[in-house]
């Protein structure tokens, strides 16, 4: 007896071995891809800065265009954007059934929407876009970092990613309760993108946080970011939804985003960002700079760096003037730097703090023309503004300087490793390890930090001696029982708590007897969903991975070794998975241990024309380049109609021919938009977008 149960634990451990193996697997493809697609992102949005950094446009109607399409995109004055979603003047029909939103918010229309969005109703227009208009009213007046306290309610909650999926949080409020004076919550950024219900999503938090302004704070993630947005599904999701009004929304969401807070801190302990941090960290930094010139923090905006340096020399009172090639000073080319009035006396407060905003406007005025900075750009006072204004002989940063601040704690992840480097996983931010950790805790005095960024198989996760802790709250991420989602509770003690659910609406309709065997089902699916994008991720490379199996084929017989194999793969996807693992799901095993590579490709290629009947070369270079082509449309189409206007593809030739050193005339340009447009509409859709492509693959 003894014997037969220490062999069947055995059994059952080699079992339960072999499927968490599985499940790791699993999450190892998923996660390589996920970040893979990630830094094609930011890859093509470096090639987009840098056409702009070397593009010398031949007007101010080019140069304002392209402007507008790829540098500062979305930016509006107050008066023109408030024109522009005139909410006002909408008119809702008699024949509207869903909910209605007055202002000011009350729990009560919480309480409405979320039942209106159970039942899949729509909120109309004039109602989002009010609440917009106040989001964005509110969100000026908080500073950079949120300061949260337990004294006020009994404990509070921490959320991270929610990436559009609305039944999340609705579990969350279900498990936890809704926000109220006595529950407060944090929700630490990427609410959008990927899922389908982001608008909701956004309302139903927007709508509680002006219910409640003390106890609802929002961070900003990496994906409330306007190019980001175009890549991952909300851009087109809304336009879809919305034809109407929805780029009006589009456009006032943008600017939301940008008035995010980017930190929240609890009792001065517990400092919570979306990504991490890095060596060069500086919370007094973050607290002072302008977050809302960030609509996407992609763009480093370099152009102008140099004439930052000017515009800091001149206000730090150095004289900056240009000296001829024979030593003589040259007058400067714009007007003298405004001298301020005299100040009055510091007794009369009210006078005193005009006079200082009066003369702070002059020197930002004069600096403006100085850099050559539009009226576009143009900024209010703000909450963070009027902090950098009480210290105005304190540091000045640059541009760039401000950018990495913001780029390290939306994109950064930690890493065992001591030290930090730069993440070229993802594309954009650092690794940073537990030493770093530790220096930005004692400099601040803090106990640990919470971020999100990143899907944990949990739902969330401890690293870095649990001074570090990872939450994420979109469960079923990548697949049907992929991942758990979580969130954590903080009392006074700031000991955190974790909740962990799975919304999932298949799991809550099994049997007893089905139940027991599902864990290996939802395994075996998700599985399934895994090989199934790494085989299209394969054959897209299909090219590639040809060239890399002849460098070991030296005698050209159309066979390599397995173990060949796995490093020729590599090799071309960079995806550091562990490949001779994962090759029985990918190769058929042989006898001698060799692989024919062509037909083991063509089988690839097979499986893939079986879902699109075009031929295999054509196909995969479809597969390679779609999610680029999709992005560069989405840019190209300014203003999210879903087609390219003739103007808008006439001006970003230009950009591309410059680029390319390739002489075009304005007639060709012409006849070249003119030939995509198959339907001869005047504009171009993105199937006559991707035809283009098609038919110069076939020429070739």
């Amino acid at each position: 007896a003894f014997k037969a149960a220490i062999l069947i634990q055995q059994w059952y451990r080699r079992y339960v071995a072999r499927l968490e193996m599985r499940r790791r697997c699993t999450w190892r493809i998923f996660q390589s891809i996920e970040y893979a697609c990630e830094q094609d992102q930011i890859k093509l949005h470096n090639f987009f800065s840098y056409l702009i950094e070397h593009f010398t446009p031949s007007s101010s109607k080019e140069r304002d265009f392209i402007s507008r399409m790829f540098v500062s995109g979305e930016s509006f004055k107050e008066a023109e954007l408030e024109k522009y979603c005139d909410y006002e003047s909408m008119e809702v029909p008699d024949s509207y059934t869903g909910p209605r939103l007055s202002f000011p918010l009350l729990p009560d229309h919480a309480t409405a929407l979320l039942e209106a969005f159970k039942q899949k109703q729509q909120l109309h227009a004039r109602y989002v876009l009010n609440l917009l208009h106040e989001t964005r009213k509110h969100l000026k007046q908080l500073p950079n970092i949120s300061h949260v306290s337990t004294c006020y309610s009994e404990e509070v909650t921490v959320c991270g990613d929610l990436h559009g999926q609305l039944d999340d949080l609705f579990l969350i409020f279900y498990k936890n309760g809704l926000p109220s004076p006595s529950k407060s919550y944090v929700f630490n950024g990427d609410f959008v993108d990927r899922g389908k219900q982001s608008l909701e999503i956004l309302i139903v938090l927007f709508t509680f946080l002006l219910i409640y302004p003390k106890e609802v704070h929002l961070n900003r993630g990496n994906h409330e970011d306007h190019m980001v947005n175009l890549r991952y599904g909300f851009c087109v999701g809304l336009i879809t939804m919305s034809r109407v009004h929805g780029k009006k929304i589009l456009k006032m969401i943008q600017n939301v985003f940008c008035w995010l807070p980017l930190a929240t801190l609890i009792d001065q302990k517990v400092l919570i960002i979306h990504g991490g941090i890095s060596d060069t960290t500086d919370l007094d930094m973050l607290e002072k700079i302008h977050r809302n010139k960030f609509i996407s923090v992609l763009r480093g905006k370099k152009r102008k760096e140099s004439n930052r340096n000017v515009e800091i020399q001149e206000i730090n009172g150095e004289s900056k003037v240009e000296a001829d090639p024979a030593g003589n000073e040259a007058a400067p080319s714009l007007s003298s730097q405004p001298q301020p009035a005299q100040a009055p006396s510091m007794a009369n407060r009210l006078e005193f703090s005009k006079w200082v905003r009066q003369t702070v406007q002059e020197q930002i005025e004069w600096c403006r023309r100085l850099a050559d900075i539009s009226e576009s750009e143009e900024e209010e006072l703000t909450s963070s503004s009027v902090v950098s204004l009480t210290d105005l002989d304190g540091p000045r940063w640059t541009r760039q300087e401000e950018w990495k601040q913001i780029l390290d704690i939306l994109w950064s992840d930690p890493m065992p490793q001591e030290g930090c480097i730069v993440n070229t996983v993802r594309g954009g931010g650092c690794y940073f390890g537990p030493d770093v950790t530790g220096k930005i805790l004692e400099k601040y005095n803090l106990q640990f930090l919470i971020r999100s960024h990143e899907c944990k198989q949990e739902g969330y996760e401890f690293c870095h001696n649990r001074k570090v802790l990872t939450i994420f709250s979109a469960s079923n991420y990548y697949e049907i029982g992929s991942n758990r989602g979580a969130y954590v509770k903080l009392g006074p003690d700031l000991v955190p708590h974790f909740v962990q659910y799975q919304a999932n609406k298949m799991a809550h309709t099994l049997t007893m007897t089905q139940r027991q065997g599902f864990p290996v089902a939802l395994i075996s699916r998700v599985e399934e969903s895994a090989f199934r994008a790494l085989r299209e991720k394969l054959f897209a490379h299909t090219s590639a991975l040809i060239s890399a199996f002849k460098a070991y084929d030296k005698d050209n017989t159309g066979r390599i070794t397995l173990s060949n194999w796995a490093t020729a793969v590599e090799s071309v996807l960079h995806l550091g998975l562990p490949w001779r693992m994962l090759r029985p799901q990918l190769v058929r095993s042989t006898a001698d241990g060799m692989l024919e590579y062509k037909s083991w490709l063509d089988d690839l290629a097979m499986e893939q024309r079986s879902q699109e009947h075009i031929q295999s070369s054509l196909l995969e270079v479809i597969y390679r380049n779609r999610s680029n082509l999709e992005t560069i449309f989405r840019i190209i189409d300014r203003d999210h109609s879903g087609l390219i206007s003739f103007e808008e593809f006439h001006q970003t030739w230009k950009l591309f021919s410059s680029h390319m050193n390739i002489e075009l005339t304005d007639d060709g340009i012409n006849d070249l938009v003119r030939s995509i447009d198959f339907n001869k509409d005047g504009n171009i859709d993105f199937n006559e977008f991707l035809e283009a492509f098609r038919l110069v693959k076939q020429s070739q």
